[in-house]
């Protein structure tokens, strides 16, 4: 396959275990729309994945909840069409026969395992509640049954798994507690509702393949639910794109991917960013503003009647990154690349090493000592609404930093307007709060935020992770545009390797605290001499389609 170009084979389906037909559901009033889902049809077939894709608020999560009967009461209600299960319709369905029905015949997984399992009970107990609940097993057969869907989701020892909490997994683990949750019963239809957004890339491939395997093996049809068109490139076999609560184009995998007829879906699928780095021309030498030495970070775990374990969170990482110019520190969960930047911030101390700004070794200095690192350095983090207080004002965030180093409150307001116009904000918008803005709006208002002190470094922590891959794109030319204006040196961590090809000058590889490879983006991609950098490549979702490339050559 070349690109990904070719069509797979015809997957063989029956009548549609699902099959949505003119739903509509209606929002609140003085909403900005007068429905969430307006008017939508899409059937779902046995052993059929389909992927419903959109930008936020399209209304693809509104569908997936109005379908498993979870809409929030009093503010969003289904008010036309029909849900068919199986010849059932859903929307006529009472609330007790709709709790009959979850685990049973339809399923879902949510996004955020972490705050969808209970962080109260064991795993094993809260599979066992499914059990319970909707059948009448034995302990011993709801033993049997538990430790069997814990082997079929491949998580090693399962009765220790089935003995542990939540907390105690790692992110791609819990996942899979939720996917044995959601087929311990062998349910018909199974909801994903962006089960992999969080995820790492080769955990997020281990997931991918673990929910087709479980499909097959289960004749279930797969409703999923995402914004990555690498994971829709990976799995689908038909698509629906939503766009302000309507379905505007829905088709084959290829069809929609190659040759999109809707100007809306052709955005979408030209937004993705290419695996093919951007080629930068070189530039001229220039001193480091940032540069760590044998940087090292080490937790121990003192455990109550126990060996105490020593964990190496980053072990001897080296790096340097230059004025106007963004270096990448790409890897799985757990490899480091946080770690590193919160020493590099401050925010945690390093257990050893040295970390240079420009010539003053922040890595010893004092808590008093830090004021000055406090303008020089900023941090933009994953989650703006996060990072942002709900309590005040996105101007009253954006001019507190300068007001605190002694700046009068009407230059730093002037500089709020200047900088929000820089983003591509309203000015006038500074009296709102950030619940007022959509996420890529609060992403822009953060890198703002950082802006306004002036830094000499600015560092991006998995800062469009979340974000839509139109919005993404907006955010990443923006950084971009920023870097270039102001000649910043930038440090770029993220696990999302089409965003490092296109923004990052150079890429360091971590794997398990250390730098296994570093090179310029180029040589990293194209060539990874290290067998970790080469496994995450072969990861990455959709890897083999260039999506602006199928896009530009089928015009």
């Amino acid at each position: 396959m070349v690109g990904g170009t070719a069509k797979r084979p015809p997957r063989p389906t029956g009548e549609a275990v699902l099959e949505i037909d003119g739903l509509s559901v209606a929002l609140p009033k003085g909403a900005d729309r007068e429905h969430a889902v307006d008017n939508i049809s899409v059937s779902v077939a046995p052993k059929e994945i389909v992927c419903l894709v959109g930008e936020s608020g399209s209304g693809k999560s509104v569908t997936a909840f109005s379908v498993m009967g979870l809409l929030p009461k009093g503010q969003l209600a289904p008010v036309a069409g029909r849900i068919m299960l199986q010849g059932e319709d859903l929307l006529q369905a009472s609330e007790a026969r709709l709790r009959d029905l979850r685990c049973t015949r339809m399923s879902m997984i949510f996004q955020e395992p972490m705050t969808a399992l209970n962080p109260v009970m064991s795993c094993g107990n809260q599979i066992d509640e499914v059990l319970r609940t909707h059948t009448t097993m034995s302990q011993a057969e709801r033993q049997t049954r538990i430790l069997d869907i814990l082997e079929q989701v491949h998580l090693p020892e399962p009765p220790r798994m089935a003995a542990s909490y939540p907390h105690q997994l790692s992110g791609g683990q819990r996942q899979r507690i939720m996917i044995a949750m959601a087929l311990v019963l062998d349910p018909v239809l199974l909801i994903a509702d962006e089960p992999t957004t969080a995820l790492d890339v080769t955990t997020q491939a281990q997931i991918l393949r673990l929910i087709r395997e479980l499909q097959e093996r289960h004749d279930a049809g797969v409703l999923f639910i995402t914004h990555d068109f690498g994971v829709v490139a990976e799995v689908a076999d038909k698509v629906a794109v939503m766009q302000w609560g309507r379905i505007v184009e829905f088709g084959d995998v290829h069809q929609v991917l190659t040759d999109p007829r809707e100007p809306y879906t052709r955005m979408l699928v030209s937004s993705v960013p290419s695996m093919k780095p951007k080629l930068r021309g070189a530039r001229e030498p220039a001193a480091y503003i940032l540069q760590t030495k044998a940087l090292s970070k080490t937790y121990v775990d003192r455990g109550f009647l126990r060996k105490s374990t020593v964990v190496e969170a980053a072990k001897d990482v080296d790096l340097q990154v230059s004025r106007g110019e963004t270096v990448g520190i790409v890897g799985e969960s757990g490899s480091g690349k946080t770690t590193v930047a919160r020493c590099i911030v401050r925010l945690i101390d390093p257990t050893s090493g040295d970390i240079m700004i420009d010539h003053y070794n922040i890595a010893t200095a004092k808590r008093g000592e830090l004021h000055d690192l406090r303008r020089r350095v900023q941090i933009v983090f994953q989650d703006p609404y996060r990072s942002l207080n709900p309590r005040r004002t996105v101007g009253a965030s954006i001019i507190e930093g300068p007001m605190n180093y002694g700046q009068r409150r009407a230059d730093a307001e002037s500089r709020a307007r200047e900088l929000m116009d820089l983003v591509h904000l309203d000015p006038s918008s500074l009296d709102r709060y950030p619940h007022q803005f959509s996420g890529g709006q609060r992403q822009r208002i953060c890198i703002a935020r950082a802006l306004a002190m002036g830094p000499d470094l600015l560092i991006a922590d998995e800062a469009v992770s979340a974000l839509d891959v139109s919005v993404q794109a907006q955010v990443l030319r923006l950084l971009d545009d920023i870097r270039n204006e102001f000649n910043l040196a930038v440090l770029f961590i993220t696990h999302d390797l089409r965003v490092a090809a296109q923004i990052c000058d150079r890429v360091l590889v971590m794997h398990k605290g250390e730098v296994v490879e570093q090179g310029t983006a180029h040589q990293v991609f194209s060539n990874p001499r290290h067998a970790y950098s080469r496994a995450l490549l072969d990861a990455a979702p959709g890897k083999d389609w260039e999506f602006g490339e199928l896009l530009n050559a089928e015009r």
